[in-house]
């Protein structure tokens, strides 16, 4: 019955793509591998007010997704865990200005639902909810009940002259620290006035100053990163799977310290030297956690037409007062408001001081990529990023994994072909990941996961004039916790369908 009602959603969305206007050679829009949107055609330059909105273009999306969670131990009274689906149906109305003597404006509508009860949890059970908690709002329907949501997400104003541009409002952000992260129903953006300048050469020096953060499962903005509200609520604020749960509202207040903070980001693109690039990312929450990320990619030309990219990432992390709050952990037990025996397998207590490093090699050729990685965190603390920019992105970070926990270590291996780029399947490509997780068994009592391995399958299928499907497939096999419980082993099927207009 639910493949019934999956293959109905699917054809509907397949007829609705009909519509599409195949003679362009060109979309305004297409989707990335990682189904990110990539924008093609913009507005452009006009002589008047007026024709600065009525030149401008309008950007429309529907999408579902259904997510299925099988755990290999359900037992809920002794693990926690409970297997869940769930299934959202909306989209998105972007609207796009021309730009008049430099000055133009954007909004971004989205939508989200969950119309069939029998493809969802019911309410009672949506904390248990992994991967498809961002269908639906959960604080949404813990006090109204109520399972589909709008929400602005986007809605700004951007002056551009020369070669820089600053851009003020509700905004997609993406860098290292901060990603939009659109691959569920809505992506996560920032109210931020975000400066970009390329006035050197080859050079793209970017500085953000964000206020609020609204994660994918939220109706409204909040703080970048307390921890619950004032009425101790777990899905308000930043509930992110990745948050520092120990700098919790609470926490600040009975530290003295305010509980209203700001994200800044100052990154560095450049590419002076030939095939090398260079990044350097300074991000800071005053008064909190700050870090300083530097990374290198080289490319070498092999014979054949193949290319090998050495890369290596390193990132430092700065206590600047949350680890007195909040602790070392991010699952919160080591912070004021706990009063742990030991210190749970980590050095210090009360300090946010860490670092990470990783490297990789990227082999590439026409349809294919290979690459092998590794990462290891400081056997100190936990590294805070919940932004949605996963430290370890794009090196050994695998799909709904963390493994940036203190003295993690990660080995990874990838493999890409592009079918359609080969001639082979049009429109066709496919994704292999396999990583080896080593967590830290002795800080099992914080919270940290057992050893894992895990296998992530990816298929994608553009079948053309804007409509785009994928299928993502997660096996995690785990060892059991010290305390002898299975728990951290689990299968993850995803369903994805798109269609831009």
């Amino acid at each position: 019955m639910k493949l019934l009602k999956l293959s109905a959603v699917a054809a509907l969305s397949c007829a609705l793509s009909i519509s599409a206007n195949a003679a362009e050679t060109k979309p305004k829009r297409e989707l990335k591998n990682n189904m990110m949107v990539k924008t093609n055609i913009v507005p452009g330059e006009v002589d008047s007010l007026s024709e600065m909105f009525t030149e401008g273009m309008f950007y429309g999306r529907i999408r579902t997704n259904y997510f299925k969670w099988d755990w290999k131990n359900d037992d809920t009274a002794a693990t926690g865990n409970k297997d869940n689906e769930a299934f959202g149906l909306g989209g998105s109305l972007l609207y796009k200005s021309a730009s008049y003597n430099g000055v133009s404006a954007m909004a971004g509508f989205y939508f989200t639902s969950s119309p069939i009860a029998a493809l969802r949890q019911d309410e009672a059970d949506i904390k248990y909810v992994k991967a498809g908690k961002d269908t639906f709002s959960r604080y949404q329907i813990s006090t109204t009940g109520v399972w589909e949501y709008s929400v602005l997400a986007e809605a700004n104003i951007q002056y551009e002259v020369s070669k820089t541009k600053v851009i003020a409002g509700r905004q997609i952000f993406e860098s290292f620290l901060t990603k939009s992260n659109d691959t569920k129903m809505i992506p996560n953006t920032f109210e931020a006035v975000v400066l970009e300048t390329k006035e050197l050469a080859k050079t793209k020096i970017r500085g953000a100053y964000i206020t609020a953060q609204k994660l994918r499962d939220h109706t409204t903005f909040h703080d970048v990163i307390t921890f619950k509200d004032e009425a101790g609520n777990s899905w308000a604020n930043n509930d992110d799977s990745a948050v520092h749960k120990g700098l919790s509202y609470q926490n600040f207040v009975t530290a003295g310290e305010d509980v209203n903070h700001e994200l800044i980001v100052i990154d560095l693109h450049n590419t002076s030297i030939e095939n090398l690039k260079v990044d350097v990312t300074y991000g800071s929450v005053p008064g909190v956690v700050s870090s300083i990320t530097g990374e290198l990619n080289y490319k070498i030309a092999l014979s054949g037409g193949y290319s090998l990219t050495p890369g290596v990432r390193y990132m430092n992390q700065m206590d600047n007062g949350g680890g007195a709050v909040g602790g070392a952990t991010l699952k919160g037990t080591l912070a004021i408001d706990k009063a742990p025996a030991t210190n749970l397998g980590y050095k210090d207590r009360y300090t946010l001081d860490s670092s990470l490093w990783m490297a990789r090699l990227v082999l590439k050729k026409g349809a294919f990529k290979a690459k092998i990685a590794y990462s290891a965190v400081e056997d100190a603390a936990d590294i805070v990023a919940p932004w949605r920019g996963f430290p370890t992105g794009g090196y050994t970070r695998a799909m709904a994994q963390y493994n940036w926990y203190a003295n993690t270590k990660t080995a990874a291996a990838e493999l890409h072909y592009d079918f359609n780029k080969a001639g082979l399947i049009t429109g066709f490509s496919a994704m292999a990941r396999y990583a080896i997780q080593n967590f830290d068994e002795a800080k099992q009592a914080a919270g940290v996961q057992a050893d894992s391995n895990i296998l992530h399958v990816d298929l994608r299928e553009n079948f053309g004039n804007g409509l785009y499907a994928k299928i993502r497939v997660g096996l995690v096999s785990a060892d059991s916790r010290v305390s002898g419980v299975e728990k951290d082993s689990y299968n993850e099927y995803r369903f994805e369908l798109n269609y831009l207009f």
